[in-house]
């Protein structure tokens, strides 16, 4: 079976992690502290705070920026469940808009869901292909939008509009107009889980791009407090001599990243660019050119003069087919033991959101992106006779599903 993910685990990351175990400091400590350091140089944004989860760092900036019920939060009804159940959890609404063509959310459907109440916009990148950032980012600097903008806490005043918050879970590496994702908007939050591109087994990061006069380095403080139960030392800071002595100044979460996962993460990202993504485009590369004959594949934009993939997911979608048709080719690619997945069931589609009211005919282009879409593996140690393989799954299983004509 070729499976659809599995994370790359070498000599070099069980040696830096090794060197962890062996180092006597495990938790929050120096190497975390230089994974952040790495990954602010690398994105150019101002300061990066590393958390436990991409989860766990967009509640915790959710929570900083004041959001409360009464609230609205605008999500995509394209993403995963992470995304909204963050604001769930601090008692807001969200409010779920349509997709654009290209499975990210669509900004037109984002002006027309702004209200007063509107505190957040949180765009995702899916499959590593950055969302419209200049028109999302003009979007909530509009004079008529900004002065329906109504800011209750310290920090909605001092920005005085709509934050843009970017679920970039999928997206480390990826550009737009040759910036780097983490430098795009407000704030971006990274995911490091074990399917990502740069893994630290689980983990995330809040990448802080907030405009003037916000105080970064002030900011930064502030969220480490608050991801460790607000405590004003974190364990490193209080093994210093006399630094024992501590406060809680409110009660906060345990968001942190150790060590050990960031021992991971220091290997990765110093060969990611060089290395991990290279393999990733090729791979993307192959995919697009064996499917290009067939008039049944649409095959995912992935790199144009504007934006750049971080080759995430091969978000392959079958033209003419229902999402019957679709579940069953996936069952014939499973039988020629080949794993794929779909990135992703909308959300107004799960019990929970279709329980709160949802209702996914409110979000076609959502549904049809959906209803077509199968994820190919994508990840380092897939060879390109593996490739070949799903390649030649696919085309077995959509034949013998729905016979269609080569170009």
């Amino acid at each position: 079976m070729i499976p659809f993910s599995p994370p790359r685990i070498d000599q070099k990351i069980v040696d830096e992690v090794v060197d962890t175990l062996h180092s006597g400091w495990i938790t929050t400590g120096p190497k975390t502290k230089r994974f952040e350091n790495l990954l602010t140089a690398y994105g150019g944004h101002k300061v990066t705070l590393c958390v436990s989860s991409a989860s766990a760092g967009l509640e915790l900036m959710l929570r900083w920026y004041g959001v409360k019920e009464g609230d609205e939060v605008i999500v995509p009804a394209y993403t995963y469940a992470a995304t909204a159940n963050v604001v769930v959890h601090c008692g807001a609404k969200v409010v779920f808009v349509d997709a654009d063509d290209d499975f990210n959310i669509s900004v037109e459907a984002i002006e027309k869901a702004i209200t007063p109440r509107t505190k957040v916009i949180i765009p995702v990148d899916i499959a590593g292909w950055p969302c419209d950032y200049d028109a999302i980012n003009a979007l909530v600097r509009r004079p008529e939008i900004q002065e329906h903008f109504c800011p209750l806490t310290k920090e909605q005043h001092l920005l005085n509009r709509i934050l843009v918050l970017s679920d970039a879970a999928h997206s480390i590496g990826g550009q737009y107009h040759e910036k780097k994702v983490g430098n795009l908007t407000d704030i971006t939050v990274y995911s490091f889980h074990a399917v990502k591109n740069l893994t630290t087994a689980e983990g995330g990061a809040v990448c802080l791009n907030l405009p003037e006069p916000f105080d970064h380095d002030a900011i930064y403080r502030e969220l480490n407090a608050k991801s460790l139960h607000g405590q004003t030392k974190d364990a490193l800071a209080k093994t210093q001599i006399g630094g024992w002595r501590y406060d809680i100044i409110e009660p906060g979460y345990k968001y942190n990243m150790t060590d050990i996962q960031a021992s991971i993460g220091l290997v990765e990202i110093a060969r990611y660019d060089s290395d991990m993504l290279v393999r990733r485009k090729q791979i993307f590369d192959k995919y697009a050119g064996a499917f290009a004959k067939y008039d049944w594949a649409q095959i995912p934009e992935y790199e144009n003069d504007e934006k750049k993939s971080s080759f995430h997911v091969f978000l392959l979608r079958i033209n003419g087919i229902n999402e019957q048709q679709r579940d069953q080719v996936i069952q014939e690619i499973f039988n020629r033991e080949v794993a794929v997945n779909v990135h992703f069931v909308p959300l107004p589609m799960m019990t929970y959101y279709c329980n709160e009211g949802y209702d996914i005919l409110d979000f076609p282009v959502a549904y049809d992106n959906f209803s077509r879409e199968i994820s190919l593996p994508v990840y380092y140690d897939l060879t390109d006779e593996m490739v070949d393989t799903v390649v030649n799954a696919v085309v077995e299983s959509v034949l013998k599903v729905v016979y269609y004509t080569s170009k």
